[in-house]
């Protein structure tokens, strides 16, 4: 394979989205904005915290990331020593990890220049527990190690909404005031949130000091898509390898999808995926379509994955009754399968109702289509048709822990009639 044609890819990490190019194009005003407010703390004004929201892939994480190297660049021109802390809030999502996050990272850089011996003569510890500690303790622990010397510390909080739905704001209100309890030192807070409405979920207190300063990221349109995906095609695929019209379509489909950024180079890389994959020396339109099947599928995938186990069953349900006959799908009769299948796995049978509303959430996902049909005499019920391959849904659901093992057979319910 190595050998026999000639290679597609010449660096297919540009096309990850963990990638931070040097340049990014249409972000300029962005970038600006950005820089401005954080060089201010370096000519000793005191820091504002930011927030920065837009959709997903609009290019929020990759301007923080670039004006934070630049800000590196010029900390041996600044007065103070900078740090730049960045936390991922859907991993690291409660108030004790985030404190604890951010004092090992502080403790550590201290170790490193000032050795272990000078944490211990202050009374520091080298690293917080993972547990333990009153989280007013780490706080404390905290505030002592950012005051040991001049420095400014950009924390970054990306994905900071998800922080607030599963812990509150609190933690929010105690970072963004650390600068009237610090004397040496400054912080400046950077949340990232793909909700454009996070900050009406906030306490009035929290809205005002963490929204000091806002910077909105606008969707790229399909012009603009282009320009980025041209750019990193560049630096990714071998030359002559990208046929006419496969840069257009994968601009042209993420831009249907709020102008999502890592949509399209998604897009563009699985599709030289699916090109080496033929032994193909040319990406073509083909291979694009290919590709956005692919990514589609997945997507479901991962959907179906996170659902709850009640509803996988009820999803599992469509799926066995769909399998025996083209007919029409009721919502009686799923409701029947999936009493057997409670049964058969030993779980809680939910209501009829309940399990109307599973239907009706299964619907707005888009895995399955639910309508309301009146059938005379006999009443209203839903019809309910899959919108997902089967095979994908059984994947999918039989991962789940509570379907491991025996699977429930077509055989197991009488035919319809």
């Amino acid at each position: 394979m190595l050998l026999g044609t000639r290679p597609v890819f010449k660096r297919r990490e540009y096309l990850r989205p963990s990638y931070t190019p040097e340049n990014l194009p249409h972000r300029d005003e962005q970038i600006h904005q950005l820089a401005r407010i954080l060089v201010a703390p370096l000519r000793g004004e005191t820091p504002s915290n930011i927030l920065l929201y837009g959709k997903p892939g609009t290019g929020k994480t990759a301007t923080v990331n670039h004006v934070v190297k630049e800000l590196e660049k010029v900390e041996s021109r600044a007065p103070m020593k900078i740090r730049v802390i960045y936390v991922n809030c859907e991993v690291v999502n409660t108030q004790y990890r985030i404190l604890a996050t951010l004092s090992d990272v502080l403790l550590e850089s201290l170790k490193n220049s000032r050795g272990e011996e000078f944490l211990e003569s202050i009374d520091l510890p080298s690293k917080v527990p993972r547990t333990g500690w009153p989280t007013d303790e780490v706080y404390k622990s905290l505030l002592r190690v950012l005051d040991q010397e001049p420095q400014l510390a950009v924390i970054i909080l990306d994905e900071v909404d998800k922080l607030v739905q599963k812990s509150g704001d609190e933690i929010l209100y105690h970072l963004t005031r650390m600068n009237s309890s610090l004397k040496s030192s400054k912080v400046s807070i950077i949340g990232i949130s793909n909700d454009t409405n996070f900050l009406e979920y906030l306490d009035s207190r929290v809205r005002s000091s963490l929204g000091e300063e806002e910077i909105i990221f606008p969707p790229y349109n399909g012009s603009q898509l282009q320009d980025i995906l041209r750019e990193r095609a560049e630096m990714s695929f071998a030359d002559g390898v990208v046929e006419s019209g496969v840069i257009q379509l994968c601009a042209a489909n993420a831009a249907r999808e709020h102008g999502d950024a890592r949509r399209a180079l998604d897009l563009l890389r699985v599709a030289g995926e699916m090109s080496e994959t033929d032994g193909s020396e040319k990406i073509t339109i083909g291979h694009v379509r290919k590709a956005y099947e692919r990514i589609e599928q997945d997507k479901t995938v991962e959907v179906i994955k996170t659902l709850p186990a009640q509803s996988k069953l009820v999803l599992y349900s469509v799926v066995l009754l769909a399998e025996r006959t083209p007919k029409a799908i009721v919502s009686g009769e799923v409701y029947g399968v999936y009493q057997d299948l409670c049964r058969k796995h030993r779980l809680d049978i939910l209501t009829p109702r309940r399990v109307g509303d599973l239907i009706s959430e299964l619907d707005m996902l888009g895995i399955i289509t639910a309508k309301i049909v009146n059938r005379g005499r006999y009443g209203r019920t839903k019809e309910v048709a899959l919108n997902v391959h089967p095979i994908q849904v059984q994947a999918a659901v039989q991962e789940d822990f509570s379907l491991r093992g025996e699977v429930l057979q077509l055989s197991a319910f009488p035919a319809r009639s």
